[in-house]
C-alpha cells in the first residue's frame, strides 16, 4: 500500500505511473482528492468540537463550583457530543473508503524499469549458458509431457480423473526427482547463502493475503476454503478466523512479522521455505495446458527477506543472485529479465525474471520472478523496524520486503527433463542432484503401473 500523504501530495506522479503500468488512474484513484479533503475536514471539525466540549467541561465545573446554575452550558456540551460522535463516525467511514481506494491502488514501479506493455518489453539483462541454450542437437528433442509419458514418470490423465485439468502425478523415479529438487534446494540456500529454513502453514487468513497484496483484487485467482467469506473479502473486512490455501509461501513468511517491531541489528533477515501453491489460475484459460507448466497445485522453495530500505536494492540483488546459483548449479541455460511497467506485479515495485531455456518447446520460461516491493507489503501489513540511532529511541520505520522463488520446484524438474533427455529417450541426473536421488546417473523407462 501506498502511504496516505505521498499520494497526496504528489498525486500527478502516482497518476503517470499507473499510466506506464498501463492502468486507467481515474479508474483506480476515482474521488480520491475529494475523499482525503472529505475525511481531513471531518478530522479537523472533530478536533475543534473536541476543544470546545473541553472548554464548556472547564465551564461546567466552575460553575458548579461557585455554586451558579450550569444547566445551560451542560446541555450544550450534550448536543456538542452527539454533533462529536456524528463527525467521528463520517471520518472513520471516510477513513475506511479511503484506505480501500488506497489497497486498489498497485505499488509504484522504480524509475529504472523499462516502460512497456508486454512481455516484448522486457529486457534481457544476462544470459547463461547461451551457447547451450541454441546448440543444435543431433536429434528432435521432446516436450517434458512427452517425456514424462515414455518415462512413465508423470501421469496427467490419472490426475485429470482424481482432481481434473492442471494437476499431475509423479510416479516412480519422477517423484523422487521432485522430492530431490526439494531438498536440494533449502540446502544449498541454508548452508551456502546463510537462510533460516521454515515451514509455514499452508492455508492462512485474509489478513495474511491482504498483507502481501493478493486482497482484495486477486480473489478469483485463489482458492478459498469454506469459511472465507468473498463479500467480507470484497467489502474490506479481513478476518483472523477465515482461511484461503496459500498461492506462494511468501504469504505466510511475509507475515510472520505482521504487526510487529523488529530490532535493528536482526536485519536483513532471510528465510527461506518449501510449500506447495495453490492457484485457480482464473485467468489463463486455455494457456499452457499442455504439461505442467502452469498448474493449480505445485511446489515451490520461496526465498523472502526483510532489510532496511537502504540495503533493499543490494539486497535483491543478492536474492536473485542465489536463485541463479540454483540454475548455475544444475547447469540448465537461463537469462535475466527486467521486467517492463505492464508485466511488473502487483505490489512490486522491480522485478527480474529467470527464465530457463526448454529445447522440447524451443523457448524460454520463467522459473523465478524475484522482486523488491519497498515498503508496499511492509505498510500494508504494518512491519516495522527501530532505527539504532537516538540510543535506540527512533521512531519505528516500515521494512522493505523481497521475495523470490528459489525456485519453483516443478519448473525445474520439466527444465531437468528438457536439456537432459538423451537420445535414447532417457534422462540424465545433473551431478550436483545425484546424491539426492541415491547416486542414480540417469532415469529410464520405468513399466507403467
Amino acid at each position: 500500500m501506498l502511504d496516505l500523504g505521498f499520494v497526496r501530495n504528489n498525486l500527478e506522479l502516482v497518476e503517470e505511473k499507473l499510466r506506464a503500468r498501463g492502468a486507467d488512474p481515474a479508474a483506480l484513484l476515482g474521488d480520491f482528492r475529494e475523499l482525503d479533503q472529505a475525511r481531513r475536514e471531518a478530522i479537523t471539525l472533530a478536533e475543534q468540537s473536541k476543544a470546545r466540549r473541553n472548554e464548556f467541561s472547564q465551564q461546567v465545573g466552575a460553575l458548579k463550583k461557585s455554586g451558579q446554575d450550569a444547566t445551560a452550558v451542560m446541555d450544550e456540551t450534550r448536543a456538542l457530543k452527539d454533533k462529536l460522535d456524528e463527525l467521528d463516525k463520517t471520518a472513520a467511514q471516510l477513513d475506511e473508503q479511503l484506505r480501500l481506494s488506497l489497497a486498489s491502488i498497485p505499488n509504484l514501479t522504480r524509475d529504472e524499469v523499462p516502460a512497456g506493455k508486454s512481455e516484448t518489453d522486457n529486457v534481457v539483462v544476462k544470459t547463461h549458458l547461451a551457447d547451450s541454450a541454441h546448440r543444435t542437437w543431433d536429434f528432435t528433442p521432446k516436450p517434458h509431457w512427452e517425456l514424462g509419458e515414455t518415462l512413465g514418470i508423470l501421469d496427467l490423465e490419472r490426475a485429470a480423473k482424481l482432481s481434473g485439468a492442471r494437476f499431475a502425478v509423479y510416479m516412480g523415479a519422477g517423484a523422487r526427482l521432485e522430492r530431490a529438487l526439494i531438498s536440494f534446494m533449502l540446502d544449498f540456500h541454508t548452508s551456502k547463502h546463510g537462510y533460516t529454513e521454515v515451514l509455514p502453514p499452508f492455508m492462512v487468513n485474509s489478513k495474511s493475503l491482504f498483507g502481501t497484496g493478493q486482497l482484495p483484487k486477486f480473489a478469483d485467482d485463489l482458492f478459498r476454503c469454506s469459511d472465507a467469506d468473498a463479500e467480507a473479502v470484497a467489502s474490506g473486512e479481513f478476518k483472523d478466523n477465515d482461511h484461503w490455501l496459500i498461492p506462494t509461501a511468501e504469504v505466510p513468511v511475509t507475515n510472520l512479522y505482521r504487526d510487529e517491531i523488529l530490532d535493528d541489528a536482526r536485519l536483513p533477515i532471510a528465510f527461506t521455505a518449501y510449500t506447495p501453491c495453490f492457484r485457480a489460475e482464473a485467468g489463463a484459460a486455455g494457456k499452457d495446458t499442455r504439461g505442467i507448466i502452469r498448474q493449480h497445485q505445485f511446489q515451490k522453495v520461496e526465498l523472502v527477506k526483510f532489510t532496511r530500505p537502504e540495503d533493499s536494492d543490494r539486497e535483491h540483488e543478492r536474492l536473485t543472485r542465489d536463485a541463479e546459483e540454483i540454475l548455475a548449479a544444475l547447469e540448465l541455460p537461463y537469462r535475466r529479465v527486467l521486467l517492463c511497467t505492464g508485466e511488473t506485479g502487483f505490489s512490486s515495485a522491480k522485478t527480474f525474471d529467470l527464465e530457463v531455456w526448454l529445447p522440447g518447446q524451443q523457448l524460454y520460461r520463467e522459473i523465478s520472478s524475484c522482486s523488491n516491493f519497498e515498503a508496499f507489503q511492509a505498510r500494508r501489513a504494518n512491519i516495522r523496524y527501530r532505527p539504532a540511532v537516538l540510543g535506540g529511541k527512533a521512531k519505528p520505520e516500515f521494512v522493505h520486503t523481497i521475495n523470490g522463488s528459489g525456485l519453483a520446484v516443478g519448473r525445474t524438474w520439466l527444465a531437468i527433463l528438457e536439456n537432459y533427455q538423451q537420445p535414447d529417450g532417457s534422462v540424465t541426473i545433473p551431478t550436483a542432484l545425484r546424491p539426492y536421488m541415491g547416486g542414480l546417473e540417469r532415469i529410464v523407462s520405468e513399466t507403467r503401473q
